[in-house]
């Protein structure tokens, strides 16, 4: 068994205020005061939206309205239309649907932490004991490994942006975490651990394709296979009754709801089949994986690594260190996880929040044993990207707003035409505080040479809050600006006919087609028979419409201000005799 040398002074905690207060601050920026954003956000929210506005079969078969395909898992947007429900007449339904994401988020960090609190306190990873005495105490130990492992999450490049979506890929997130925590608990409590590892298998399956549910489960169990401490048998009798009783309960309410046969078996197929699994990882899902996970994991992925080569070795070499509970539980959950993204026909950046969670848990126990050199090299390349990232976001704001240097503003204005940007002080203060903060941190830093373990990620956690705020803040404007179709909504509202039957949607994306639905009151439906047709695709619309012999008459032409790619058309249908 392989130990690490390590004295009290390396596992003094974090205030605990100081923890929460920047777990708060960055979990909550971003979620509200903006619209839905293009493509997933806009999407999750649509059908949040639609299920909010909608009949009970509706909540039974979530979709987007005017679109009948069948959105898998409805556990994220039964939960996202139950908060518009409650809460959309009092803060607007965008900002209720955004509570979603945030107990997300806040769920996976709470599952996160006390995963590490509990592995680290095990006997298998206690530091070396010292003659004379001064090693820490395992609680002491565990709460320092927990508090730096939420550091490396918050740490994370990728999360930013992805944490902060109503999609259900938060919900994946949420259960990968609730799995790992259950499993780790199951270790000494299985009946309470076993109710946590089944709640996140039946997140699983209430919340995407049932293929994940399956390779998460195998996962599991080989986790369980390679670690040399098993929970007891109770704990997989309540691991499995209580993700068979999120397996049934979807399709127990289409049962006893009376849907048609036909109905039932579609639902099935889709809740399999809703993401297009191939049988092998192609030469795409490899080189995707191979281009994105580096950064979108990084500072993870480099200390999960350092924790697997130290851990490699034990008393039973090769496998003795991994076949521990600290690395052989998260392995065969990355595995797993590895394995789905890489079986995923279109596999995209959002999937790869997954892999999150038991890589930090690895990179956690990669601290205590990390040379000095290696602790400065992470800290440096922070405090400089993170400096210079800040100052940038600044200079371009400045910029923007007052238009000095005037070369900086028209690049704004190029990417942004038509914005006009107004000043929130409050904004303003609140960038000022995190800047100050920001500035106070990296002085303590500096100064000193705290001696504290989790000293090697506290510049990366402080510095992603730093950037995210400072977007959330001096850019939320900017950026809603960007990525909603408000105004392009508006635009197409005053272009609309008196009088139609309704709008053809079927060559919309579900993220435009959820946007238009929520800004605008125009009946869509996916049916080429519509006497209108809305479409960013004229090509695939006119090859539609030749071979249903109908003419297409161009009304109205127009795209977002930021993009320029996109091109949305409305057409007047009308029939010719064969």
């Amino acid at each position: 068994m392989r130990s690490v040398k390590l004295t009290a002074a390396a596992t003094s905690t974090l205030p605990r205020y100081v923890l929460v207060l920047i777990t708060a601050i960055y979990g909550l920026m971003g979620i509200f005061g903006r619209d839905p954003w293009k493509n997933d956000d806009a999407a999750g929210f649509g059908a949040m939206w639609t299920l909010a506005n909608g009949s009970w079969h509706d909540w039974l078969l979530p979709h987007i309205q005017g679109r009948d395909d069948l959105l898998a898992g409805p556990l994220p947007y039964w939960i996202g239309g139950l908060l518009i429900k409650l809460f959309g007449p009092l803060v607007g339904a965008p900002n209720a649907a955004g509570i979603y994401s945030a107990l997300c988020f806040f769920f996976s960090c709470a599952a996160i932490w006390h995963a590490t609190y509990l592995l680290g306190r095990r006997p298998e990873v206690q530091p070396m004991s010292f003659a004379l005495g001064g090693q820490p105490n395992p609680k002491a130990y565990g709460r320092t490994l927990a508090d730096s492992a939420l550091m490396i999450f918050l740490a994370c490049f990728g999360l930013a942006m992805r944490a902060h979506e109503t999609t259900p890929a938060l919900a994946h997130l949420t259960a990968i975490s609730l799995v790992l925590y259950g499993t780790v608990r199951g270790l000494d409590k299985p009946i309470q651990g076993g109710f946590w590892t089944g709640a996140g298998l039946a997140i699983l399956a209430l919340s995407g394709s049932l293929w994940l549910f399956v390779i998460i489960f195998l996962g599991l169990l080989l986790s369980l296979f390679i670690c040399e401490v098993k929970p007891a048998v109770r704990w997989l009798g309540m691991t499995w009754l209580v993700a068979k009783l999120g397996l049934i309960l979807w399709p127990l309410l289409w049962v006893l709801s009376g849907l048609p046969s036909e109905t039932i078996i579609s639902a099935w197929h889709t809740w399999w089949n809703n993401e297009l699994m191939q049988a092998t990882p192609s030469r795409q899902s490899l080189g995707f994986l191979a281009r994105n996970m580096p950064l979108y994991s990084w500072p993870i992925w480099p200390l999960a690594l350092w924790s697997v080569w130290f851990w490699r070795k034990g008393a039973n070499y090769p496998l003795g260190g991994v076949r521990n509970p600290n690395m052989a539980l998260p392995l065969g959950l990355v595995i797993a996880t590895l394995t789905y993204l890489a079986l995923q026909v279109d596999l995209t950046e959002q999937s790869l929040i997954i892999t999150i969670p038991p890589l930090v848990i690895w990179a956690c126990f990669s601290l205590p044993i990390i040379k000095r050199s290696v602790i400065s090299f992470i800290d440096w390349l922070a405090l400089l990207t993170f400096t210079i990232l800040g100052g940038f976001i600044w200079l371009m704001w400045f910029a923007m707003t007052t238009q000095f240097h005037a070369g900086l503003a028209k690049n704004v204005a190029r990417q942004v035409p038509g914005f006009i940007p107004e000043v929130n002080w409050l904004a303003v203060l609140v960038a000022v505080i995190v800047t100050a903060l920001w500035i106070s941190v990296v002085r303590w830093r500096t100064s000193r040479a705290p001696k504290a373990i989790w000293r090697a990620v506290v510049i990366s956690a402080s510095g992603t809050t730093l950037t995210w705020v400072l977007l959330m803040t001096l850019w939320l404007p900017t950026i809603n600006y960007a990525k909603t179709y408000r105004a392009v909504s508006e635009r197409l509202m005053k272009a609309m006919p008196t009088e139609y039957t309704c709008v053809n949607g079927t060559y919309l994306g579900d993220g435009q087609l959820a946007s238009f639905v929520y800004f605008t009151n125009i009946k869509f439906k996916d049916d080429a028979s519509c006497d209108l047709w809305l479409t960013h695709s004229a090509k695939e619309a006119k090859e539609s419409a030749k071979i249903n012999s109908q003419i297409l008459e161009l009304l109205w032409e127009d795209r977002r201000a930021s993009d320029r790619s996109e091109r949305l058309r409305l057409y007047k249908v009308s029939s010719y005799a064969r």
